[in-house]
């Protein structure tokens, strides 16, 4: 077991490196880019903590500054797919490459610190970041995709896909926190918070997802019935009519309930419920 952590450990540290290398190769790109700024000063400090002999009991810390960077690479080399909206050739590729590095925090937590739970190691934010920017990554690479009508006649299967996949990440971002109950001691003399936090919905970017989600299972609901079911068995997919009308209504609520005012727009919830029901 201790020659496995070491053995992971490794990994870790090794990973890291390889990490500077590929940051300092695309800052080379864009020197001035703030995120690859952030990212090159968070690896400075990790390679400093490493020559030193890095103690285990900083696994926790070390984790999240990794998550930290794995965020902030990715982040630029997602833009640079948006601004070219998603090359034919190789965006497949490279949104599955962007996912896999998304989703190794989470793994190396989980192997790494056995005994607790990844939330604990890499802290809720963090953990809420990595879902959402794998779902909203998707959304985007969806968005685009369902402009081009001739390409979707040819690959329905493969659009459903990305939806069913960005769809699950959001919804997991969705259910990292617990909605906070309102019998359980809690005092809230704000009765607007008292809602938002009851329905799960913690920050804008939470309201955005739901957005999104809902967008995503209107697309899938579109051409779903036209797929030549190849995609997986049917009982596999996600109920994207019944997720989407839940997901609105709570978005439609919220924005002109106690947010009425506030710039959230509902008109595209509005029609898009009018379909799904």
């Amino acid at each position: 077991m201790a020659d496995e952590y070491r053995r992971q450990g490794f990994e870790l540290e090794r990973r890291i490196f390889e990490l500077d290398i590929k940051c300092s190769s695309l800052r080379a790109e864009k020197q001035d880019d703030d995120y690859l700024q952030n990212a090159s000063a968070i690896l400075d400090k990790l390679k400093s903590y490493y020559r030193q002999g890095g103690e285990s009991s900083n696994l926790s810390k070390v984790l999240q500054d990794y998550t930290q960077v794995i965020l902030d690479i990715t982040f630029y080399e997602e833009n640079k797919l948006v601004d070219q909206e998603f090359p034919e050739d190789c965006s497949p590729f490279k949104i599955q490459q962007l996912l896999q590095d998304l989703t190794e925090p989470e793994v190396l937590a989980g192997r790494l610190a056995p005994a607790q739970e990844v939330q604990s190691v890499l802290g809720l934010e963090l953990l809420e970041c990595l879902y959402w920017r794998r779902g909203a990554l998707l959304y985007m690479y969806c968005h685009t995709l369902h402009q081009r009508k001739q390409w979707i006649k040819k690959n329905k299967d493969t659009f459903l896909k990305c939806i069913q996949e960005g769809v699950r990440y959001l919804m997991r971002m969705l259910q990292v926190r617990n909605s906070v109950k309102l019998n359980d001691g809690v005092v809230l003399h704000d009765t607007a918070t008292a809602s938002f936090l009851s329905e799960g919905i913690f920050s804008d970017t939470h309201l955005l997802t739901m957005m999104y989600i809902g967008e995503m299972c209107f697309w899938a609901v579109k051409y779903e019935d036209c797929s030549g079911d190849t995609m997986d068995r049917k009982e596999d997919r996600l109920q994207f009519r019944d997720i989407g009308t839940q997901i609105l209504n709570k978005y439609v609520l919220a924005c002109e309930g106690p947010l009425q005012g506030q710039g959230w727009n509902t008109e595209n919830a509005k029609e898009i419920l009018s379909i799904l029901q």
